[in-house]
């Protein structure tokens, strides 16, 4: 039988994407891994006077000011708390440098599309307006956070305010 190669649908890429993965709580997150600058330990932060609870502080990272969000509190997942494990992805996202507090960071995968299903309109923590998709990796499931759609919303408007 002779194999005929079908072109992808226009406008979906047939290259894997690379998404860094993380913990929060008990699920597994996703981020695209070209958003991501590098990960690095909690350090003490600058706290911020009237910032929103999510909003750790500032630190400086060889002289730029990066706001550290806690997503755990941010997605009120359990309560935080921060030790020599604690994570802190450094991201630059909509030309911002900002750290984002995870549980732990787990791998990189890379995804292909048709691994990638939309986000259900669910119940759930997180809003799916912040979500990409639903990723499957080895049987177990990955949320795909939207990082551009999270850090651009309002609240996040507020903390930029604040800072």
């Amino acid at each position: 039988m002779e194999m005929h190669h079908v072109p992808p649908a226009h406008g979906i890429s047939t290259t894997p994407h690379e998404y860094l993965t993380f913990t929060l709580g008990a699920e597994e997150y996703g981020i695209d891994i070209l958003k991501v600058q590098e990960i690095r330990g909690y350090d003490a932060v600058t706290r911020i006077a009237n910032a929103p609870e999510f909003l750790k502080g500032v630190i400086n990272l060889r002289g730029v000011i990066v706001p550290i969000v806690d997503m755990r509190i941010r997605f009120r997942l359990g309560t935080p708390h921060y030790d020599e494990f604690t994570v802190v992805i450094i991201m630059n996202v909509l030309n911002r440098v900002i750290g984002m507090v995870v549980d732990g960071v787990s791998d990189v995968v890379a995804l292909e599309s048709e691994q990638i299903r939309p986000a259900p309109e669910l119940g759930s923590a997180l809003d799916t307006r912040y979500l990409t998709g639903l990723g499957t990796v080895n049987g177990q499931m990955l949320i795909l956070m939207d990082i551009e759609k999270l850090l651009s919303s309002d609240e996040m408007q507020l903390m930029e305010s604040a800072a």
